[in-house]
């Protein structure tokens, strides 16, 4: 795999702990949308700290974004990107992953999962191929919500949210489990797309099995 060097051009809030990064697009770099790539910080030790984030722009930008959840309760690289300015140098690789579009179905993510579904859904919406897709999104509170206006504009009744940790109106309340998706999914066989939590993940992959959902039919990091 290559790997280059890009600069950032732009970072803006998206959420209280979550910011959007517009860095350069190396000449003919192509990616997936659903795809991710090995990034770090070329600044001192930083720079063999290499961590996977997925690409939130579209294949055909002319930049690249980033979305990303900063993690500010230890020393880490999410964290040192709440300090960067534009002008500071990452290293990126070729793409890579496993998440990418494969037909009409249900998105299950949980927290900062969801960002290999905003660049799937930004280019089905371009093409006017939301369909009936639909997502499952699962916070702990609304305040957590990456791109919730967009996400409905896009999504439109598609688009339901859990909150497991504040009683809010108009929100499920809980966690996605097997009694939820036996209660509001009723096809089964038909792709589910997945990503959060290594937990998270295993859990829900489990419980789609169990309700029937084919090995082939699961799309998730592997």
């Amino acid at each position: 795999m290559a790997d280059y060097s890009v600069k950032l051009l732009a970072k803006k809030p998206v959420t209280h702990n979550v910011n959007s990064y517009t860095v350069e697009k190396p000449e003919g770099f192509t990616y997936t949308p659903g795809q991710a790539t090995d990034f770090s910080i070329l600044k001192d030790e930083l720079a063999t700290e290499k961590r996977p984030f997925t690409f939130t722009s579209l294949p055909s930008d002319d930049t690249l974004e980033f979305t990303i959840k900063s993690y500010t309760d230890h020393d880490g690289v999410t964290n040192a990107l709440t300090k960067v300015q534009p002008g500071d140098s990452f290293e990126i690789s070729d793409a890579w992953g496993a998440i990418e579009y494969e037909g009409e179905g249900v998105f299950l993510a949980g927290g900062a999962g969801i960002t290999p579904f905003i660049a799937i859904f930004r280019d089905l919406y371009a093409q006017g191929r939301i369909s009936n897709n639909q997502l499952f999104f699962s916070n702990r509170t609304t305040a957590d919500i990456i791109l919730k206006e967009e996400l409905e504009r896009m999504l439109g009744d598609g688009f339901f949210n859990l909150i497991s940790g504040e009683l809010a109106k108009d929100y499920f309340h809980g966690r996605i489990d097997k009694d939820f998706l036996l209660k509001h999914i009723t096809n089964f066989d038909q792709p589910f797309y997945v990503c959060g939590p290594d937990a998270f993940t295993e859990a829900i992959l489990e419980a789609l099995q169990g309700l029937g959902a084919k090995a082939d039919t699961l799309v998730f990091e592997k």
